[in-house]
């Protein structure tokens, strides 16, 4: 491991994210709201440290290899939760604690979405908006992640992506150079968030909330500027706003790339993954509206149909978003949507979950083995589209369901240990891992009244959900420091 490169790296990446913490310091000089110290010291503090790193080891420039690239994404996204932390720390709101800003900064660049924040309304500016820019800074390194270093693992969504699209998207690289390829979808990124930022702005919203509820949206965070998300405006436009920017921010950028390059509609009707996630949707949304409308949980209809589309698409996409107490809504309810976030959004995209390439392998595995069953000797290929899928990309998904599931079972084990009921041991868990946000039991507001440690293991199950498990997991194996 070329442990000089890797620090290297990491200075770089210390010196620039540093300068994400000034957009903050413009915001709260323009507002006024005197919480601009913290940013600025900082913003001096994390300078400073990445260029300690980086100024000793600036000349080794060796290009990176597989096992660096690995400490590096661990190091990213780990360390600089961490420091992110440091100005929601040394503001002091509501005298927070280390662990708090921690878990906070950890959300948002994992773009989660749970909070430990109480009264977020009374938040300064400044804070309001570096909560929502460390989602959509988060947003865009999962993108480059999926594109650049999942690939190496055999299991990311390229991968699947090449598998089935046909023409000239084939390659795991959309451009000729990775770099090129990351821009590109950078800029499909940036677009879509200018895009909703106009339509909330439209819809009714100040232009504060709507750059602020465009990072979280395009980002699949969930982050608001208000402790009643999105259900603060009341406004059924900008709910169904969001349902379709996050129907869209749920979709593999490549497909976005593939329909834009190409001006069609074509690579979206062609992808079997797509298909599949319309439909889950559609068919979850169906059962629930229904069920909502059987219970007369609202009074008419078609606030039936809104609340019911906007909190299937809001929880499926891992997105968070809330306009209803959706835990508490009669019924199997809380639970099947819970259960979708584990499906989550496309590979490629911004949002949580297994990633539903994955479920559809597995369910087509299974559907091979009950035809062996019947034919033992048949060869019998797993299709997505009309390409088969090499066996150890289909090892590989039943590796990290296993992975996924195992965690999740220890994990409710120790919060249940730190004294959880299961109701909150369970959603926590499972909210965290899925990247979602919102829970239920003791965790459908927020995850204050969780003890320290229940947090922490929190922090670690929201990074192993962001770093799709096996990223961070190969770390701790011993092959992985063998020279």
């Amino acid at each position: 491991m070329q442990l000089l490169v890797i620090q290297r790296v990491f200075g770089l990446l210390l010196i620039i994210f540093s300068s994400t913490l000034l957009p903050p310091v413009f915001v709260g000089l323009y507002f006024g709201d005197g919480a601009v110290e913290p940013f600025v010291q900082a913003f001096i503090s994390i300078l400073l440290f990445g260029f300690l790193l980086y100024l000793p080891v600036r000349q080794h420039k060796k290009e990176l290899r597989l096992r660096d690239g690995f400490m590096v994404v661990v190091l990213f996204w780990g360390m600089l939760g961490i420091a992110g932390g440091l100005p929601l720390y040394l503001s002091g709101v509501y005298d927070i604690s280390i662990t708090d800003a921690v878990f906070e900064s950890i959300s948002g660049l994992t773009t989660t979405g749970a909070t430990v924040i109480v009264g977020i309304d009374a938040l300064p500016h400044s804070i309001l908006f570096y909560r929502q820019e460390l989602q959509w800074l988060g947003g865009m390194g999962i993108i480059v992640l999926a594109v650049a270093v999942l690939p190496m693992l055999g299991i990311g969504g390229m991968q699947l992506f090449r598998a089935e699209t046909p023409g000239p998207v084939k390659d795991t690289k959309l451009t000729p150079r990775i770099t090129e390829t990351a821009k590109a979808l950078w800029y499909i990124y940036l677009g879509l968030t200018v895009a909703c930022t106009l339509a909330y702005w439209v819809a009714g919203m100040t232009l504060f909330d709507a750059v602020s509820h465009a990072f979280s949206t395009i980002a699949i965070g969930g982050f608001s500027t208000h402790d009643a998300s999105i259900g603060y405006f009341d406004n059924t436009a900008i709910e169904l706003i969001a349902v379709v920017f996050m129907l869209a921010s749920g979709v593999n950028f490549a497909l976005h790339f593939a329909a834009f390059r190409n001006v069609s509609l074509k690579p979206y009707r062609r992808d079997a993954e797509f298909r599949t996630y319309i439909g889950i949707l559609v068919i979850v949304s169906i059962i629930t509206i229904g069920y909502l409308q059987a219970t007369k949980t609202f009074n008419s209809t078609t606030e039936s149909i809104v609340e019911g589309l906007f909190q299937v698409v809001s929880i499926g996409t891992t997105t968070g978003f809330t306009t209803q107490e959706y835990y508490s809504w009669p019924g199997f309810l809380p639970v099947l949507l819970l259960y979708v976030s584990f499906i989550g959004g496309c590979s490629g995209s911004t949002g949580g979950g297994i990633k539903v390439i994955r479920i559809l392998l597995l369910v087509k595995q299974g559907a091979r083995e009950l035809k062996r069953l019947v034919h033992p000797n048949a060869q019998i290929a797993v299709k997505i589209g009309r390409q088969p899928l090499p066996e150890k990309v289909i090892e590989a998904v039943w590796g990290f369901f296993a992975a996924y599931f195992a965690i999740s079972a220890l994990m409710i084990l120790i919060l249940m240990a730190t004294g959880l009921d299961q109701e909150t041991a369970f959603s926590a868990v499972a909210a965290s891992l899925n990247n979602l946000g919102p829970g239920l039991g003791d965790v459908g507001q927020n995850f204050a009244g969780i003890n320290d440690v229940a947090k922490w293991t929190l922090v670690m199950a929201m990074l192993l959900g962001r770093l799709e498990i096996f990223t961070l997991l190969v770390l701790f194996t011993p092959g992985f420091w063998r020279k």
